[in-house]
C-alpha cells in the first residue's frame, strides 16, 4: 500500500492541511499513522463525511482518550496517563523500573540500563500494564464483571516468572491464601462467591458516587481475589469507573501511598481519610487535564 503526506490528501479533498490532521487524529482516516509528528495517509483513503462542514471534537476525557489512542496519537494526555498510571500503579508494588524507563518502554519497546540490574518482571509487568490501560479504555463503558476482572489479571501477569508456577493461576482467583501486610483476606474457597455477592451489589446501582467507587475498590482489596497483582488491578478497575462515571479520575503516587494504605485499613471506621487522599490526587491529575485544555 503507498502512503501520501497530509499535503497532498488536503489538496486530493479539497481541505486545509490542519482539516486533515484533526481527521488523522479523530481516527476518521482508516489506515492513517504517525510517525513521529507525521501523519503517513493510504493513498485510496476515503474522504470522511462532514456535517455542516463542522469537525465534531471529542467531549467527555474518555472520548479524548480513546480519539487518541485511536490515532496513536503521541505526547496527548493519553500518552501522560499511560506512562503515570503504569509507573506510580507498579512502583507502590515494588517496580524498580524509573520514570525515564518506563516512558521509553511505551515510547520505544526499549529500555535503557546504565548500570546495575533490571528485573525482567518489572519489564514484562510494565508493558503488560499498558494493555491492561487499554482494556479499561475499551471497556470503560460496560459493567464490571468477573470475567471482564480475570481477563485484565491474565493481560498483567502474562509472560511473568509468576505465570510459569503451578500454583499461580494467572487470569483466575488465588490457590493459596494471602495477607495484605498482616491483615488476613478472604480464602480461596470464598473468593468466588465474594466476588459474585460485590459485583451483584454494586452493579445493582446506576448511578454511583466517589464515595461508592472507594467502597468497591476498598472491598476488591480486602477479597484480594488474586494471588498477585490486586493492587494494581484494583486502581485500574477505579479509573475505569472514573471514566464510565465521568468523575475525574486519579493516580496514587509515591508521595500519597503512604495515606493511600491508612485510608484503605481505615475505610471501615474513617472514610474521610481515603476520600481526602483519593481527592488529593484528583487535584494533580486535574492539572494534566489543565494542561491539555480538557474540561471536567
Amino acid at each position: 500500500m503507498k502512503f501520501i503526506s497530509v499535503s497532498q490528501i488536503a489538496k486530493k479533498w479539497n481541505l486545509s492541511e490542519r482539516s486533515v490532521r484533526n481527521y488523522c487524529a479523530m481516527g476518521k482516516v482508516e489506515g492513517a499513522y504517525l510517525v513521529g509528528k507525521t501523519w503517513n495517509i493510504p493513498e485510496d483513503a476515503q474522504k470522511p463525511n462532514r456535517v455542516n462542514k463542522r469537525i465534531e471534537m471529542p467531549t467527555t476525557l474518555l472520548d479524548i482518550l480513546m480519539a487518541e489512542k485511536k490515532a496513536k496519537l503521541s505526547g496527548g494526555i493519553y500518552h501522560k496517563i499511560q506512562i503515570e498510571l503504569t509507573y506510580n500503579s507498579n512502583h507502590i508494588e515494588g517496580s524498580r523500573l524509573t520514570h525515564d524507563q518506563t516512558r521509553y518502554i511505551f515510547e520505544t519497546n526499549t529500555i535503557g540500563v546504565e548500570k546495575g540490574f533490571v528485573k525482567v518482571d518489572d519489564i514484562v509487568e510494565t508493558a503488560n500494564h499498558f494493555k491492561c490501560i487499554d482494556l479499561i479504555l475499551d471497556n470503560a463503558k460496560r459493567p464490571i464483571t468477573e470475567a471482564f476482572i480475570k481477563e485484565l489479571h491474565r493481560a498483567l501477569k502474562n509472560g511473568t516468572t509468576d505465570s510459569r508456577r503451578d500454583w499461580f493461576a494467572v487470569g483466575n482467583y488465588k490457590k493459596l491464601p494471602n495477607t495484605v501486610g498482616d491483615k488476613v483476606t478472604t480464602l480461596p474457597e470464598n473468593v468466588a462467591k465474594a466476588m459474585k455477592e460485590l459485583l451483584l451489589e454494586y452493579n445493582a446501582e446506576r448511578e454511583k458516587s466517589f464515595d461508592d467507587l472507594l467502597d468497591f475498590h476498598y472491598r476488591f482489596e480486602n477479597i484480594h481475589p488474586f494471588q498477585d497483582g490486586n493492587g494494581r488491578i484494583g486502581r485500574l478497575l477505579l479509573f475505569k469507573e472514573c471514566l464510565r462515571y465521568d468523575i475525574t479520575p486519579f493516580i496514587i503516587d509515591e508521595e500519597l501511598k503512604t495515606f493511600y494504605y491508612r485510608g484503605l485499613n481505615e475505610w471501615n471506621s474513617e472514610r474521610g481519610y481515603l476520600r481526602e487522599t483519593c481527592l488529593a490526587a484528583q487535584d494533580k491529575f486535574k492539572k494534566y487535564l489543565d494542561y491539555f485544555k480538557i474540561k471536567y
